[in-house]
């Protein structure tokens, strides 16, 4: 099974930018959007092969959003954490298959001179208990732009960006405890090297020159690692900010 997560910036913008044909080179089983910035009757879009497509978006228009696009039925679909607070903003979509279950997530950002950071940690907080409650059911995959660097090597200029949002020492905890917590962060599993970045500003030929940061993520919980095949950032796709990054996994 391949399953992409990516943080397309704007769905309309990149079906402008070859995502189709994105999708029908890669063609995965699942696709999951981040920043989706519609709603669904907003676009217009067919994929025929993923007849199963489910918007999760936000109050406020042009805003946040999630989707997920899917050739293999789910059992159930919960959108956002049953939170009244977090579930304004379209951030969470997730999906029940036999075995696992699907997470993607559009994780909020601290902002400028951190002024969402107290929110941004206790939604950290709150949406590590939702993958635990989930994981004690079945398996847990979930993706996403967690907007956070985890590592000093996940991203170019770390001395920096230390108390810049997305590395914070409150960000990378909230990671710490979902990685600590019984979740691996698969692209790690099969890369230790510094260099591989899934987001670059827009500014200063930033993507060109390779300043980036590593913010977007598959995590699977533990009991899943045996099944994992690959983990791969797809550096070269164009279209957004983001790069898309892949799964393969032996379901």
């Amino acid at each position: 099974m391949k399953i992409i997560s990516w943080n397309v910036n704007g769905i309309r913008a990149v079906l402008k930018k070859g995502f189709l044909d994105f999708i029908n080179t890669e063609n995965p089983d699942i696709i999951c959007l981040q920043e989706t910035k519609a709603h669904k009757e907003q676009v217009d879009i067919t994929l025929d092969d993923y007849p199963h497509k489910f918007w999760n978006s936000a109050n406020k228009k042009g805003y946040s959003g999630t989707a997920i696009f899917s050739k293999i039925p789910p059992k159930n679909i919960y959108y956002g954490l049953d939170i009244l607070e977090h579930d304004q903003e379209g951030r969470v979509i997730t999906l029940e298959f036999e075995t696992f279950f699907l997470t993607t997530v559009y994780t909020p950002n601290s902002k400028r001179e951190l002024l969402r950071l107290n929110y941004r940690q206790k939604w950290d907080l709150d949406f590590f208990q939702y993958l635990k409650t989930l994981d004690k059911k079945k398996p847990v995959i979930v993706c996403g732009d967690l907007n956070v660097a985890h590592k000093e090597i996940d991203l170019k200029n770390p001395k920096t960006n230390k108390r810049n949002p997305g590395f914070t020492d409150e960000e990378r905890s909230g990671l710490d405890r979902i990685i600590n917590g019984g979740f691996i962060d698969t692209f790690r599993v099969f890369n230790k090297d510094p260099g591989h970045y899934t987001w670059w500003s827009y500014m200063f030929q930033a993507r060109k020159k390779n300043i980036g940061w590593r913010i977007d993520y598959f995590c699977i919980s533990e009991t899943l690692r045996k099944k994992l095949v690959s983990s791969v950032i797809l550096k070269d796709v164009l279209g957004s900010d983001h790069a898309p990054v892949a799964i393969e996994i032996n379901d």
